[in-house]
């Protein structure tokens, strides 16, 4: 800011290393320095990764960040400096990848048992020798458990007309359902589907997938982000973003939750990833191409068969079981290597 008279010169610290937005391997020591304006001495700089403290110096010298054990996705450094006579605060933003490359996997069918093809397929989950599944469009959505040896709706709940039906899970003695853009969740009870409540929504302004992993439940919204919600309130407690060895994995759909891992349809895809909670790190891609071929046996195709969508996990017998939107099929796969 500058007058006839004088000139002002605003001075800050900033950031000498790294760079903003620069990416790393999860993994890599990060140098971190500070750029100090000409001839200013600092007394004290503390350093926070996403608002929280890491380390305090009582001088300028550089600080390695370990990033091995962090999850992965966009982190802020900051850095809060003190000269004696004023504070400062300067951050940035860095991304950490994925550096482990996903182990590549196949499938066999063991098993082809029938479906509903009105059924669009948003969640399915296995209990006690049924199906749980939603479904979605306007008009047409539904929460239903579902007979796996006939296909046959057992019991069925329609949503009103103007929801968009998406994810649903089991937690206890009750089904917590998603809708795609009504910005609300529904809980039932698991066994009359009657409603008990509502929740909205908050940072996750879309529903997508959902499922339980025991202690919270785990919410998508299209994008790479993860949500963890608390199982009573509904309310989001934390993220995580999922990156692979090649960056952000979007479009993450339905979601189960098995043996301690994430399994998550990639939506318009083939694809079913296996993702770390912890750290956000996809572990695994399984590659379902061909799939619904095998259980047409050469017979043409519905014009209406969409997408593959839905995972089902049996914990006591140890079977997976995939289908897709209004397919004929619903599948049992073990996964082999590619």
């Amino acid at each position: 800011m500058t007058s006839c008279n004088e000139t002002v010169v605003t001075s800050a610290v900033s950031f000498k290393y790294p760079e903003q937005g620069q990416t790393f391997g999860l993994g890599d020591d990060v140098k971190v320095e500070l750029d100090l304006p000409k001839g200013e001495v600092i007394t004290s700089a503390t350093y926070l990764l996403d608002g929280k403290t890491i380390e305090t110096k009582n001088n300028a010298e550089p600080l390695i960040l370990k990033t091995a054990g962090l999850a992965v996705g966009y982190k802020i450094i900051t850095a809060i400096t003190d000269n004696g006579s004023k504070k400062d605060t300067a951050t940035i933003n860095i991304v950490l990848n994925s550096g482990m490359k996903p182990l590549q996997l196949s499938y066999k069918v063991v098993n082809v048992l029938p479906h509903d093809t009105s059924s669009y397929t948003q969640g399915l989950e296995y209990h006690n020798g049924r199906f749980l599944e939603s479904t979605g469009l306007e008009g047409q959505s539904t929460l239903r458990w579902v007979e796996p040896a006939s296909g046959k709706t057992l019991q069925r709940m329609d949503l009103d007309k103007q929801y968009f039906g998406e994810g649903a899970t089991l937690v206890g003695d009750k089904v917590v359902m998603l809708t795609w853009k009504g910005n609300m969740g529904f809980v039932y009870d698991a066994k009359t589907l009657d409603q008990l409540s509502t929740f909205p929504y908050q940072n996750s302004r879309e529903g997508w997938g959902l499922c339980y992993d025991g202690s919270q439940l785990i919410k998508s919204d299209g994008t790479n982000r993860l949500y963890f919600l608390n199982k009573e309130s509904f309310k989001e407690e934390s993220a995580i973003d999922v990156y692979d060895n090649k960056g952000p994995v979007d479009s993450i759909n339905e979601l189960e939750f098995i043996n301690g891992k994430i399994y998550a349809n990639i939506y318009t895809s083939d694809i079913i990833v296996v993702i770390d909670p912890k750290s956000g790190i996809v572990e695994k891609h399984i590659d379902l191409s061909g799939l619904l071929d095998k259980g047409y046996k050469k017979v043409p195709r519905d014009a209406n068969i969409d997408v593959l969508n839905g995972i089902a996990w049996d914990k006591q017998g140890k079977r997976l079981f995939v289908t897709g939107k209004r397919w004929p099929k619903l599948f049992e796969i073990t996964l082999v290597p590619q």
